[in-house]
């Protein structure tokens, strides 16, 4: 088999300054114009995940602003949001529950939609999936207008739940979604 290098090791990043850290994480995400639709620049996260290290240290950067906080459950968003919410929850010995697109889920489900850059979707999560009172971490790998995310803590609070945080790799600030989710808290590794 043979090995591909696919950047600087980052083996030494507890050392780094989150400024380095960023810069370092970012050089690995790769840019891919015109997807899903043209005008849309993707940021593609699975060159990042595919180096050890910097995986290692997105999972730790996440579940780092988070431990001592009493999280139940970490909420991953379909589907890139999985990739980093299971190995969170694990390390904030949490349980995992998905939020995932419709038709999805076996079981009895509450529904919500939303709009995106570009164009309408739903999320669906069961409707057993958290109790009352229960202290939830939604975890996403990117924000961008903020749907996605505004209808996962509908769904979490409709439910009962304690939204305590939401937490994604990429911000892309520009597109302001920071703002649909007034009043929690927002932690992102990486801001464009």
């Amino acid at each position: 088999m043979r090995q591909v290098n696919v950047g600087p090791a980052c083996n030494n990043l507890p050392a780094m300054t989150t400024d380095a850290r960023e810069t370092h994480l970012r050089s690995l995400i790769r840019d891919v114009p015109d997807f899903p639709q043209p005008g849309i620049l993707f940021k593609d996260i699975t060159t990042l995940i595919r180096d050890r290290e910097a995986f290692r240290d997105v999972i730790d950067g996440i579940a780092r602003a988070y431990r001592g906080l009493q999280i139940d459950l970490v909420v991953g968003v379909e589907s890139r949001g999985f990739i980093f919410a299971s190995p969170v929850a694990l390390d904030l010995h949490a349980g995992f529950v998905p939020v995932r697109k419709p038709g999805k889920l076996p079981a009895h489900v509450i529904s919500q939609s939303y709009e995106l850059e570009y164009g309408r979707n739903t999320l669906e999560l069961h409707d057993d999936a958290i109790v009352p009172g229960q202290r939830v971490l939604i975890v996403d790998d990117v924000l961008a207008t903020g749907g996605s995310l505004e209808a996962t803590i509908g769904l979490v609070e409709r439910l009962g739940g304690v939204v305590v945080g939401v937490s994604v790799v990429i911000e892309l600030g520009f597109l302001g979604g920071r703002g649909r989710l007034a009043g929690h808290s927002i932690h992102s590794l990486i801001t464009y």
